[in-house]
């Protein structure tokens, strides 16, 4: 009787800790993001719908939800390749400086976005390393669109590659040598073996890399001088019409990255209950 009443306690207390717990996540994501983004959409239409959609009457907002969107489109198709080409590399070769790789990879996790925009600024600016040559040649890349790219890009680059490589690791290289042994060319290879052995790794990195990009704000703040309508993303809009205190714009156009987080987490789960899905398959197969 008494070790039955330890076990029943011991259970008791298990629940009530597992109980605590799920409590104590729910009310955290409620206060630390549920409520804002409800918060958002409230403020946003505050005013009614006819003022929600008039903010998007705006050259301003126009041209700045046009730059977020060539930005994205440039940075996260070279960031594919990149993260493609780093993780093939570490995952299917031993070569000397392997592991200085991995830690570049990682540096725009470790370094604030505001001091890789000043790196920029440091390099490419009037007075930088290279601004002597580019005002001699005219060429603008810093307080320009170029400038946005290549901050975009720097923020970025990690999360394609980071999804790859270990999924590659994983995986091993045994499935491309058969496809070699057998009279395939490295093209057909790649195409047929490694692309769907990866796809929802890939599919998963290139998602949170166009987050970030469309999201980013403060390596974008530094490189892009704040100029209406020519270097303003979304998220500089949505800071310059909160300073002029036209709030209901400005939570409008946040309404947009809002809606963009949320379809990142749709992807996101969808991305991961068709790989689970195809790994049941795959188990079952075996």
């Amino acid at each position: 009787m008494k070790t039955f009443n330890n076990s029943n306690g011991a259970q008791s207390e298990s629940t009530l800790v597992k109980y605590g717990l799920i409590f104590t996540a729910i009310c955290f994501l409620t206060i630390m993001l549920l409520v804002p983004l409800i918060t958002i959409f409230i403020e946003a239409f505050r005013k009614g719908i006819e003022a929600y959609f008039l903010a998007f009457n705006d050259q301003y907002v126009l041209q700045a939800v046009k730059l977020t969107v060539i930005t994205a489109l440039i940075a996260v198709p070279l960031n594919l390749v990149f993260g493609v080409c780093a993780s093939w590399a570490i995952a299917k070769y031993s070569f000397f400086g392997k592991s200085v790789l991995i830690t570049l990879i990682d540096l725009p996790f470790a370094v604030s976005p505001v001091i890789s925009g000043f790196v920029y600024v440091l390099l490419f600016g009037a007075q930088g390393w290279f601004g002597h040559w580019l005002i001699e040649n005219d060429v603008q890349i810093i307080f320009a669109a170029p400038g946005i790219v290549l901050a975009t890009i720097f923020v970025t680059f990690p999360f394609v590659a980071r999804e790859l490589i270990p999924l590659m690791q994983e995986q091993g290289n045994d499935e491309e040598q058969a496809a070699l042994l057998l009279g395939a060319s490295g093209f057909q290879t790649f195409m047929k073996v490694t692309i769907p052995n990866i796809k929802w790794g890939l599919l998963y990195g290139v998602i949170l890399c166009n987050a970030r990009a469309m999201g980013e704000f403060g390596a974008v703040s530094v490189v892009s001088g704040h100029i209406q309508g020519v270097t303003n993303t979304m998220p500089l809009q949505v800071e310059i019409l909160y300073n002029e205190y036209n709030f209901v714009a400005a939570f409008a156009v946040s309404t947009l990255l809002a809606i963009l987080a949320l379809l990142t987490l749709v992807l996101k789960y969808s991305l991961e209950w068709k790989a689970k899905k195809q790994l049941e398959k795959l188990k079952e197969e075996e």
